[in-house]
């Protein structure tokens, strides 16, 4: 099967190819996963600044120099990538991104009608209500697509109310993304990392309104009487509410002696992070892929979760762990009790084996091409 995986966000920040796939992981996770599950040809065609091909772990990687304006935006096409896309004679096209009508219309205009066309959402369900001009451009875009991916069934939900998705186009659910993470060995991840406690408990996310730190402190601190060796150490990479933590944590004797703000770690260090701990806990209100949890259950820490789309998907409906309603402390604190007071050495390992089965980029590989395959035959006939 012949694939072509259109990027059409145009990133200023990178002039340097490779650099620009160093960074986008998910791009190149998921082209090599399709390769690894039996696809190809495979390739990438991504908006840049200027036109270059390159081959790396046998996906092809075609940048296009952009037609239209000098810093282009999700509302304006680019001819020249449907033009690059219609060459490589694929059988699907997959398009990242439910931010691009117009360019979804010119490539369905570009390629043969035998060709299936595919979009992947990567953002929460809530951000269609924020942008009416994307609701009325899609409906007019939307008898383009053969199918929409998503990571959690209520996330099409959202579009199919305001009307980019239709009543009777396919949506399926498959993670947009996975991680290479892998567990490594507890007697090394906690000298490395310094994480300690029974149970020891992990936060990675940023320290602002949707990830909710303060309900998770105030949750942390409702279970210590029952948890009296537990521990919480926190990684975050922004923070907004860094002030309100820090006093948050100061006004309590016990959080003082209990919690650890650790701040930024590089990428490369976490799955020692994860490793280490016990039980992963973040209070999100609302997440799109999930990236930190992925990565958390790849190396074996046991979800402490809110009860939200994306997260019931990762963690199997709260089997691999529990989950809690958000902005919720009391339901925080009766979920790190339940987890706390079990076998947490047997849910790591059943985490774990859950995540290669079927978290894993092997396991996306096979999952895209299932579906790609489902759409190719309907498309055909």
């Amino acid at each position: 099967m012949n694939v072509a995986q259109v990027n059409c966000v145009f990133d200023n920040e990178f002039a340097d190819p490779d650099a620009l796939l160093e960074r986008y992981t998910t791009l190149t996770g998921w082209s090599e996963a399709l390769v690894a599950a039996g696809a190809g040809p495979v390739a990438v065609v991504q908006r840049f600044h200027r036109s270059l091909q390159l081959t790396n772990h046998h996906v092809a990687y075609h940048f296009v120099q952009d037609d239209g304006p000098c810093h282009p935006s999700p509302w304006s096409g680019s001819r020249a990538v449907a033009r690059v896309v219609a060459a490589l004679s694929p059988d699907v096209v997959h398009v990242n991104g439910l931010e691009f009508p117009i360019q979804v219309r010119q490539l369905r205009s570009a390629i043969p009608a035998s060709c299936a066309l595919v979009v992947q959402n990567h953002a929460a369900g809530g951000t269609v209500g924020r942008a009416p001009a994307l609701r009325v451009l899609w409906r007019a875009a939307r008898r383009s697509v053969d199918g929409f991916l998503f990571a959690a069934e209520e996330h099409a939900d959202a579009w199919r109310r305001a009307g980019v998705i239709a009543a009777r186009q396919p949506a399926y659910v498959v993670m947009p993304a996975s991680t290479t993470f892998r567990p490594m060995p507890r007697e090394e991840a906690r000298p490395a990392t310094g994480v300690s406690g029974t149970p020891a408990v992990l936060w990675v996310g940023r320290l602002d309104a949707n990830k909710d730190p303060l309900i998770v402190l105030d949750g942390f601190e409702r279970a210590l009487p029952v948890l009296g060796g537990a521990t919480l150490t926190m990684i975050y990479g922004t923070d907004e509410l860094l002030p309100d933590v820090r006093g948050r944590i100061e006004s309590s004797s016990a959080l003082r002696e209990r919690v650890r703000l650790v701040g930024a770690v590089p990428h490369a260090q976490l799955p020692a992070f994860y490793s280490a701990a016990d039980i992963f806990i973040v209070g999100s209100h609302r997440e799109g892929s999930g990236y930190s949890l992925m990565e958390a259950c790849a190396c074996g820490a046991v979800p402490a979760v809110t009860d939200i789309p994306t997260f019931r998907s990762l963690t199997a409906d709260g089997s691999l762990g529990a989950l809690w309603s958000a902005g919720d402390a009391i339901d925080c604190s009766r979920v790190l009790m339940q987890l706390g007071q079990g076998d947490l050495l047997a849910r790591r390992q059943h985490v774990a084996d859950h995540f290669a089965r079927t978290l894993s980029w092997p396991a996306v590989g096979r999952r895209a091409l299932e579906i790609y395959s489902e759409i190719l035959k309907k498309r055909k006939a």
